[in-house]
């Protein structure tokens, strides 16, 4: 079957490889759509994510499928069922490492669910914390949104990780899909003011349409004076960039006990603190990873706003290809003004 690979940094291609055989607990999931992480997939492509130094790799951790077999203690899953989460791991082609292989032909999913009733959800087993996420995607969830559960997901568990309230007031960095998913769910999940900054006009717009109550340049100089325009400071500052400078720049606008939440991964391995600016108590809030059981939660009150109408998933990409053409996505992320892209099996 086919796969993608990046086979150095820089150079990504087709390869061909076994196809996956499902063990007792795994189904065998044919891969209908993905999306192209603009941030992890491009870093993976790029050479430069945190830790990540070996190659070939098997690229791709946004996926849907439809399960074709299932092992013989699966309970969970399905022979049709829709699914969304699944991987290549192990790889079946010890050459290449897997991260996480979502863009191959054919890809597994673990029963979870069913590991934890039988007692055996530990590595010992083959489990991994990451299967807590692979689900069943129910009926009336269109192909295109399931696709996006991979992303909405762990924003949406990020709230709870930020500590973030209804009526918090908060400035969102970034208008790229996470950016614009934290500016959306803050306004679903009824915060108070949500502000958004981003240097491109064609994002701020999108941020507007998102609900965004006023959106910034980077270096707009009303960003360091919002605690005056506001009258109060901000509960909160969503760094969705990963950038080491905003923590600094919005110490002075956040309130005593407020937050600097860093979403995502930050390239340097030091942080300077200027804590001369801040307030006397201030928390400094990292995820870099999801929280895989709020992950997991997360899905149902997401697909309730699907199904309300509250959320668009052509809200959030910007082309549509088929999965020949890898390559053309790969040119179009590399454009900062580019939201998701979807690639069609």
């Amino acid at each position: 079957m086919f796969s993608v690979a990046v086979i150095e940094p820089g150079k990504v291609d087709f390869v061909d490889i076994p196809k996956p055989q499902p063990g007792p607990y795994d189904a065998l999931v044919k891969t209908e759509i993905s999306y192209l992480c603009n941030r992890t997939d491009r870093k993976l492509i790029e050479g430069n994510f945190p830790g990540i130094d070996q190659y070939p790799l098997l690229l791709g951790h946004e996926s849907v499928g439809i399960v074709e077999k299932v092992g013989a203690k699966v309970r969970t899953f399905k022979q049709g069922d829709r699914t969304v989460g699944g991987v290549l791991l192990p790889t079946p082609d010890p050459k290449y490492l897997s991260f996480f292989g979502g863009f191959s032909e054919y890809i597994l999913i673990k029963d979870h669910l069913t590991m934890v009733q039988d007692g055996i959800a530990d590595e010992q087993h083959g489990w991994s914390e990451y299967y807590q996420i692979q689900r069943v995607v129910t009926d009336g969830i269109p192909l295109e949104v399931a696709g996006l559960l991979c992303t909405w997901r762990e924003v949406y568990s990020a709230f709870d990780d930020f500590h973030l309230q209804p009526g918090d007031d908060i400035l969102v960095f970034g208008a790229g899909p996470v950016g614009l998913s934290f500016v959306k769910f803050a306004k679903l999940l009824r915060l108070g003011y949500v502000g958004s900054v981003d240097p491109h006009e064609e994002k701020r717009q999108k941020a507007v349409i998102m609900g965004a109550d006023h959106t910034f340049t980077p270096d707009d100089p009303e960003i360091p004076k919002l605690k005056e325009i506001l009258k109060k400071p901000l509960d909160s500052v969503i760094d969705a960039v990963g950038d080491k400078r905003i923590i600094n720049m919005c110490l002075p606008i956040i309130k005593l006990a407020g937050s600097i939440c860093v979403y995502g991964v930050i390239d340097e391995p030091v942080i300077e603190i200027k804590k001369s600016k801040a307030p006397l108590n201030f928390n400094l809030l990292i995820h870099q990873y999801p929280t895989r059981e709020k992950e997991a939660r997360a899905q149902e009150p997401i697909c309730t706003w699907v199904r309300e109408g509250n959320l668009n998933y052509k809200d959030f990409i910007s082309a549509e290809l088929p999965i020949t053409k890898i390559h053309d996505a790969i040119e179009m992320i590399r454009s900062s003004s580019v939201f998701k892209v979807l690639l069609r099996y």
